[in-house]
């Protein structure tokens, strides 16, 4: 027995009309960064909502939409939902094109709105009603898991697209993110030392000036006035000493910060958490089940509006990007976890605030193979190495969730089927981590 997906909430905001085709490399290690940026250098890091369109409309444009909510159809025909942001054609320079042209799945089905969807017969999303296999771990909340439709809504998120069924197990989850607490007793446990916190060596980054050779991170460092957007060293700073326990630089602490997400955490480091607290990271698939909280569909986690009654549902960015945050959501930077209401699972923190680790490797044309296999897709743990064209060896893993600088005036990676990027050497101070258990 199972229990069919939840209704909709109400229709969604307008997004901007924005040209995202060209997207910028986004990452190269954090170690790098030390000698380039030191070395008044490019500075590649992570972009401030995961990835770069080449430029913003000064104007953006809305599209319409009408107010019916969709709901989830048992039999195998299209289910009945609301016009939300059709993708727009794949741009013949997308990243995804020698895919299609290879045949690896129907041009044509890339395009489908989500109210067209149309699942194998006798397959629905639904969510399982297996009960949580004893008392919950303390922090975590019991998923139970499920069939669900996974992908975008969104043209410029590509890389989410096409919509794909997938099922996924019952498991475990962090109610928010790990914080700055729980990490530090991890750290005092263990004597740990991040990825942040080493100095690099000359083998790490061999020809790099000695002097640049120092240990550090990478920090949003808002400009004065406004910035093209189409160069994120306009507001991302390497900053020696900047760490977990100095998230903007050797100055700062962790005063009143204790109950924030942790932050300058590599894919290392969050390993080496895991590990020691007896979990693991969670998978994509696993993350966007949970995100959406029983909802078939939507764009936010909580839903199709972004703020319903006019309420802010997560820390995002208010104001002009990236130079003014008017931080009517109430911060400015990172926010405690749990200032935000939980979706239907009681999970906080599933959208902005911080992005967050996943366990499966990236590649951009991961769903399109997802896609052209027999439907639902059972428990997908990701492709078997890392492939990102626009940086051909880098490895990286999926982050997800986007971070308090997302807005609709650059990226809208707050939404539940958009996916990110990160070099595994990285960190920045708008990514985290939380961790999952098997429920067996």
């Amino acid at each position: 027995m199972s229990i069919p997906f939840i209704k909709s909430l109400p229709n969604v905001i307008p997004m901007p009309n924005v040209n995202h085709n060209h997207i910028h490399p986004r990452i190269s290690s954090q170690r790098t960064a030390a000698a380039t940026m030191l070395a008044l250098a490019t500075v590649l890091v992570s972009a401030s909502c995961g990835r770069l369109p080449t430029f913003v409309a000064d104007n953006p444009q809305s599209a319409t939409r009408d107010d019916r909510s969709p709901t989830v159809e048992v039999a195998a025909k299209p289910a009945t939902v609301s016009q939300i942001d059709r993708p727009n054609k794949v741009p013949a320079n997308d990243l995804c094109m020698p895919n299609l042209q290879a045949g690896l799945i129907d041009p044509a089905a890339w395009e489908v709105p989500p109210e067209q969807l149309v699942a194998p017969a006798g397959v629905a999303p639904r969510i399982n009603d297996t009960p949580p296999p004893g008392e919950a771990p303390p922090g975590m909340v019991w998923v139970p898991g499920g069939i669900y439709w996974r992908g975008s809504m969104t043209s410029q998120h590509h890389d989410a697209r096409p919509w794909h069924l997938v099922e996924v197990d019952g498991f475990w989850m962090d109610a928010t993110p790990v914080t700055n607490e729980q990490f530090s007793e991890f750290v005092t446990a263990t004597q740990y030392v991040t990825v942040a916190e080493k100095t690099p060596t000359a083998d790490e980054l061999p020809g790099a000036n000695p002097k640049d050779l120092v240990a550090g991170s990478v920090v949003f460092t808002p400009p004065a006035a406004a910035v093209p957007l189409n160069d994120y060293r306009g507001w991302w700073s390497f900053v020696p000493g900047a760490n977990w326990q100095h998230p903007e630089g050797p100055k700062s602490n962790l005063a009143e910060m204790s109950r924030h997400p942790v932050m300058h955490v590599a894919y290392a480091d969050v390993q080496a958490y895991c590990q020691w607290a007896g979990k693991r990271l969670p998978t994509e698939a696993e993350f966007e089940f949970a995100s959406r909280g029983g909802l078939d569909r939507n764009r936010f986690a909580w839903g199709n509006q972004f703020m319903p009654g006019g309420k802010h549902m997560a820390n995002t960015w208010q104001g002009k990007f990236p130079y003014e945050n008017t931080d009517d959501d109430g911060f400015v930077l990172t926010s405690p976890v749990g200032s935000f209401p939980a979706n239907h699972y009681g999970l906080y923190d599933m959208a902005g605030n911080v992005w967050q680790w996943c366990a499966d490797w990236y590649r951009p044309d991961y769903y399109l193979e997802l896609a052209a296999e027999p439907q639902p897709v059972r428990n997908p743990r990701g492709p078997d190495s890392s492939n990102d064209p626009e940086e051909p060896g880098q490895r990286k893993h999926v982050i997800r969730g986007g971070s308090y600088l997302c807005t609709d005036q650059y990226c809208t990676a707050y939404e539940v089927g958009a996916r990110g990027k990160e070099a595994d050497d990285s960190g920045t101070n708008h990514l985290s981590f939380r961790c999952v258990k098997s429920a067996k």
